[in-house]
């Protein structure tokens, strides 16, 4: 009897069409997730999240469910516009300034004005879950009705993502299976932003993982803080 192939050697070789299609229709369900994770007059204590830490304005709680653990940080940058936000955010080529970890960060196709698809590369002394991994994720950036900023990213599916980039011998193909941002503008042209990221571990997670990637929120954040009071406010077009 002859074996299968093992899933991790499967491809799918699609079309850019249906890849747009297919980009679109998940990230909604990330935009949506995001958007709720935001709301601050929803839960009341009741959905789930637990606040780890708060300290100088920052909050990062915690919600699980089942096996994924998802991550959620808060704070309020003053006399920053939700564009000068984004701007520092989504400026791949910027992204190791804001996240250490980060070895390699590269458009690999756009789809969309709004619409792309990223290779992200973590290096050998990255915090666990993300050490000598590679993501192949979306990107969504959409404005909502309000002026909400929102941008989703998670990873595409295993056999999609082999199919449009080949993983590399020595690295992990890692899942992020939901992340983004939230960006809203208060009336003094501060913003308050709000950070999710979804991991699944398979399983327990420990403490010292939990505590370390607290820490890294908080670097992430300071990092960001820094880059956007010094990026220059940009004309809304």
């Amino acid at each position: 009897m002859s074996s299968s192939p093992a899933p991790c050697s499967r491809s799918w070789s699609i079309s850019e069409d249906s890849l747009r299609r297919y980009v679109q229709f998940a990230s909604e369900s990330c935009i949506q997730e995001l958007l709720a994770a935001s709301d601050t007059n929803k839960g009341n204590g009741h959905d789930g999240w637990k606040v780890l830490t708060l300290d100088n304005g920052v909050e990062i709680s915690k919600r699980r469910s089942g096996s994924l653990h998802t991550f959620r940080s808060r704070w309020i940058l003053r006399s920053v516009s939700p564009q000068q936000f984004i701007t520092v955010a989504n400026a791949i080529d910027a992204a190791k300034q804001w996240d250490s970890d980060l070895v390699e960060a590269r458009y690999i196709k756009d789809l969309e004005d709004n619409l792309s698809i990223i290779r992200l590369r973590f290096g050998d002394n990255s915090k666990p879950l993300f050490r000598n991994r590679e993501f192949i994720v979306y990107e969504r950036r959409e404005t909502m009705e309000d002026g909400t900023l929102v941008v989703a990213v998670a990873s595409l599916p295993k056999e999609i993502a082999a199919g449009l980039h080949p993983k590399q011998n020595n690295a992990i193909r890692g899942l992020l299976l939901q992340s983004g941002w939230v960006v809203e503008k208060l009336q003094d042209d501060s913003c308050v932003v709000t950070y999710v990221v979804q991991l699944d571990p398979a399983g327990w997670l420990p403490k010292c993982f939990v505590n370390r990637f607290n820490t890294k929120l908080v670097m992430i954040i300071e990092n960001l803080q820094k880059l956007a009071q010094a990026c220059p406010t940009q004309p809304q077009i």
